[in-house]
């Protein structure tokens, strides 16, 4: 029992760490936004009324749509945007126009991830930076370049892998809450009265009195909830309970105080409203509190550098991307990847954010479009899970996300009126992904469909070589093929070169299925061709690291004998040549061609021994 308790105490601080880095460091630039662009007058009343609209939106987003809702649509156990769409998409298999419809949106939303990769390291750390403003006025010619310092470093240590500084990232979170709870009981004390902003009617008449205002305070009121996906992408690390107790008994405790703590120091200080955040602080403790803000900004963007490398590792294994270089930093961990061309992709994205919009006040701008977004994603693909796959009733259904689609498309409709004060940007950036994605995807559509067009049938051609078979050599011969029963190119070009035959032939297609798991019992499937020949299928799951050697090695003991040291593994390496009229624009033909000659070899990506493989090129129109 004790060990069961400790775990969880560790799971919980994990949590704390990973989970809440995000939505912990919103209140850097959350209150600030609402109140320093001059919209809404000072008075009490007014105070209230916003405060209200943060810990209600807090209590209905975070709460009550992903904490209570989302986080119990677990695709075996494991979350995240990419889990929810498959959960969706089985969900509706049995309709293909609503599933042709669903994978592109939900696609999209994992595209828009990106997005907001960019954004969060960004708005953290300036707006960590920025309270060095706060401490002296003087600081502020070193605030971009001490953010772009700290970014650098960031992204330059994510080789070495998060294992070893990891295990700091739950305790000063901890610490960073406690803190920032601290600051708000501070100010709270003076001014307890601003407690009464817990009740919602404040919020209800702020919003009736002034409802056009309200609308565009939507916005930047969005910004206390930016990392609420966290919860859900997160869930296959921590489990619910753990998220959960983080939320309700740590996170939304130290938010709403200082939240509030913020609201208490604009009504007794209104021009705090430059920084209500750091100004909060004791003057002695104010560069303290820039030390650790920083902190808790590298820990809300580590998570959001490592959540970039799961997403595209999970997306590429569906098939959307190209095969990228993946390193593994743990040995004990298989989460613990880094992917370098995706990590200065990002790292360059960031910096020109920082050099494009040079203050957390501009990007707060272009921050809530690709947040919201993602959120109202999330609750159109919740309602077909619950309706399609839990089969609830309709009215139910409806009731149950019904709201939340409400609130998600009056907070993305506010968004909307930022798009040309940068709003425009991480949807650029969502779109161009989306555009690869989706050109890999139908270029590999179009390649398959070449290749399956001059294919020959497997067992016919095995037929027709065994009645004048060609010498056979020792050894075990591995071919990969995309389609099981058609005769690999490289079988092909092995006979017209080589005019040899290995004693054992193994014809394997590996295939990615939409769950996040396939386990070993479900790996292999092999059915024998004869004459030594089989045909194997390798099953993984988009969370699984594809490992030839390792899933072949269970292969021993149903008529095959596979000695790693005389196995070779043959792979075509073809040479995409784009032709004119074809189905998909020329220009998405040329980027396909290119995606392909630039993806990282088969070898690397499913694991092979580099002096075992024998790669034989051909060339394919498409």
């Amino acid at each position: 029992m004790s060990s069961s308790k400790s775990s969880l105490g560790g799971l919980i601080v994990g949590a704390v760490g990973v989970v809440y880095g995000d939505i912990g460091t919103s209140v850097l630039y959350s209150v600030k936004e609402v109140f320093g662009g001059g919209h809404v007058e000072f008075t009490p009343d007014n105070i209230y009324g916003v405060l209200s609209m943060f810990f209600w939106t807090l209590t209905s987003i975070v709460s009550l749509k992903y904490v209570v809702l989302v986080l119990r649509a677990d695709n075996n156990g494991e979350g995240g945007l990419v889990a929810m769409l498959t959960l969706a998409s089985r969900a509706v298999a049995d309709r293909p126009r609503l599933h042709a419809i669903m994978m592109p949106v939900g696609i999209f939303g994992a595209c828009l991830f990106y997005g907001d990769g960019v954004i969060t390291p960004a708005i953290t750390v300036l707006g960590a930076m920025e309270g060095l403003e706060v401490v002296s006025p003087t600081f502020k010619q070193y605030v971009i370049p001490l953010t772009l310092v700290v970014l650098t470093l960031l992204f330059a240590v994510q080789k070495r892998g998060t294992a070893g500084i990891g295990k700091f990232f739950g305790p000063v979170m901890l610490v960073w809450f406690a803190v920032i709870a601290a600051l708000g009981i501070y100010q709270i004390a003076d001014h307890a009265e601003i407690l009464w902003a817990l009740n919602p009617w404040h919020a209800l008449k702020f919003a009736w009195h002034y409802p056009g205002l309200t609308f565009i305070l939507l916005g930047a009121i969005v910004l206390c909830v930016t990392g609420a996906e966290a919860l859900y992408a997160d869930l296959g690390h921590f489990g619910k309970k753990p998220i959960r107790i983080a939320w309700f008994f740590i996170a939304m405790p130290a938010l709403t105080l200082n939240y509030f703590g913020q609201g208490a120091l604009l009504l007794a200080e209104p021009n705090a409203k430059t920084n209500p955040f750091f100004m909060m602080a004791p003057d002695w403790a104010q560069l303290p509190m820039v030390a650790l803000a920083t902190a808790a900004a590298v820990i809300a963007s580590q998570a959001l550098i490592s959540g970039a490398f799961s997403v595209t590792k999970q997306v590429m294994q569906l098939g959307y991307l190209p095969r990228l270089q993946v390193l593994h930093t743990s040995v004990k961990e298989a989460g613990q990847i880094y992917m370098p061309l995706v990590n200065w992709a990002l790292f360059a994205l960031i910096v020109l954010a920082v050099g494009m919009f040079r203050s957390s006040g501009n990007l707060a701008a272009a921050y809530g479009i690709a947040v919201t977004t993602d959120m109202l994603i999330t609750t159109v693909l919740t309602f077909f899970v619950i309706r399609y796959a839990w089969r609830l009733p309709l009215l139910m259904c409806l009731a149950a996300t019904g709201v939340f689609f409400t609130i998600d498309i009056l907070f993305w409709a506010s968004n909307l009126l930022k798009f040309t004060h940068g709003g425009w940007f991480p949807l650029v950036i969502a779109g161009a992904v989306f555009a690869l994605m989706l050109t890999w995807r139908d270029g590999r559509a179009l390649l398959n469909n070449s290749l399956r067009s001059t294919a020959i049938s497997l067992d016919d051609f095995l037929r027709a070589i065994f009645i004048s078979p060609p010498q056979r050599v020792e050894g075990t011969a591995v071919f990969l093929t995309a389609e099981p029963g058609m005769v690999p190119n490289a079988l092909m070009h092995n006979l017209k070169h080589n005019k040899v035959l290995h004693r054992q032939n193994l014809f394997v297609t590996v295939r990615s299925h939409e769950v996040p798991w396939v386990g070993l019992d479900k790996r292999l499937e092999v059915e024998p061709l004869g004459r030594d020949c089989w045909q194997v299928i390798v099953h993984y799951g988009f969370k699984n690291d594809p490992d030839l050697p390792k899933a072949l090695a269970h292969i021993t003991g149903r008529g095959i004998d596979l000695n790693p040291m005389s196995t070779s593994y043959f792979l075509s390496r073809d040479i995409v040549s784009p032709t004119f009229g074809g189905s998909m624009a020329p220009w998405r033909e040329k980027l396909f061609a290119q995606m392909h000659h630039n993806a990282s070899a088969a070898a690397e990506f499913m694991n092979l021994p580099s002096n075992a493989v024998v790669e034989l090129g051909s060339k394919v129109e498409i």
